[in-house]
């Protein structure tokens, strides 16, 4: 079996190719990007201080949680060097508003009046802002974020939704402070 290939050409092809041509060049003539450390923050922030959120909840341990992880990842995410407090560019603050459990997928038991929990939510509120030191001013702020881990009842443990809902504050500080510039 051979394959045979026919050559195109003619007037209508030479137009296309040359169309798609100056269309490409032009549309990469107007790409314009640059990217520059510090994820979009104005040009003086370069580093960042994560201070331990306050905590109005019973579940202590939240504190210092919520601390590491967001001292792991938002610095690198947001292209910023972690500083002290004191001689950082922007200063990551907050408070822990909220920790609640609840069971939002049950179903009735075999016996009378009993509910078998299939799925269990950790719903952490947390008020959050960056604010940049030079110009006192807040970069981004948010009074009510809400995020919520799960976990399966029969086989996995609250911690699994805890860290879930941790992982999602982190994202969503991220996302948040990065959505204004």
């Amino acid at each position: 079996m051979s394959i045979h290939f026919r050559r195109i050409s003619g007037p209508l092809v030479g137009r296309r190719v040359a169309i798609l041509a100056t269309a490409a060049a032009l549309s990469m003539a107007g790409c314009n990007y640059s990217f520059t450390s510090g994820a979009g923050f104005p040009e003086h922030i370069r580093t960042i201080a994560v201070v331990p959120f306050e905590n109005d909840t019973n579940r202590f341990e939240l504190t210092q949680e919520v601390h590491e992880a967001l001292l792991r990842q938002v610095p690198r995410s947001l292209g910023l060097t972690p500083a002290g407090e004191e001689t950082a560019d922007a200063v990551l603050t907050g408070t822990i508003l909220r920790y609640e459990l609840t069971a939002p997928l049950y179903r009735r038991g075999q016996e009378a009046e009993t509910v078998q929990v299939l799925q269990r939510e950790v719903i952490l509120v947390v008020q959050v802002e960056v604010l940049d030191r030079e110009a006192y001013t807040i970069l981004w702020d948010q009074s009510q974020l809400r995020v919520v881990g799960q976990y399966l009842d029969a086989s996995e443990t609250e911690d699994v939704g805890r860290v879930e809902a941790i992982e999602l504050l982190v994202q969503e500080i991220v996302d948040g402070a990065q959505s204004n510039w």
